[in-house]
């Protein structure tokens, strides 16, 4: 009976802090941004949604930024772009795959792959070709524009990432929640 009570307990807790992760998300990508033009736009909406994928795995990711876009777009009034959200999705899903994938690795090195490959499948490619096909706009120009954002925003994250995961604070009740 115990070890089910622990096994709700730990889905419970990582419930709800997806649940955070999809508001600061939000918080962050729609309420926090930096429009540059009527398209890009600088913001750490992606920082959550890698976070949720890393810590607890593809799933966690894959919903967290599935909710986040479909959430964040109703609260801002925002139109729905399928494409968008299957590239959150993709940031999500990646970030979690490459912490499985590299999970020998050093935290330090076990982020690089994390970040740089959930931008680049999820923000550069999937929700560059929602963004052309949503503006009738050209891909490769487009492509440019958010490689070099997404590089710069990249970094950050990173940085970011690599700072709230070595507190000590965030690691240890990281590690409650996964070992419950």
């Amino acid at each position: 009976m115990s070890v089910k009570k622990n096994k709700a307990d730990k889905h419970l807790k990582i419930l709800a802090c997806s649940a955070i992760f999809v508001a600061l998300s939000i918080v962050c990508g729609k309420y926090l941004q930096i429009p540059v033009g009527d398209i890009l736009r600088f913001s750490f909406e992606n920082l959550p949604i890698i976070l949720s994928g890393f810590v607890f795995g593809p799933l966690a990711g894959v919903i967290v930024g599935v909710l986040a876009d479909l959430l964040g777009c109703v609260l801002v009034g925002y139109s729905i772009n399928p494409i968008i959200t299957l590239g959150a999705a993709t940031v999500g899903a990646v970030s979690g795959i490459c912490s499985i994938i590299f999970k020998k690795c050093p935290l330090w090195l076990r982020l690089i792959p994390s970040v740089s490959l959930s931008h680049i499948l999820g923000s550069v490619v999937v929700k560059t070709f929602g963004l052309a096909a949503w503006y009738d706009m050209p891909i490769p120009e487009l492509m440019l524009w958010r490689l070099l954002n997404y590089t710069i925003v990249g970094v950050l994250e990173y940085t970011l990432l690599l700072i709230i995961l070595k507190n000590k604070t965030v690691s240890g009740q990281i590690k409650s929640i996964l070992e419950d």
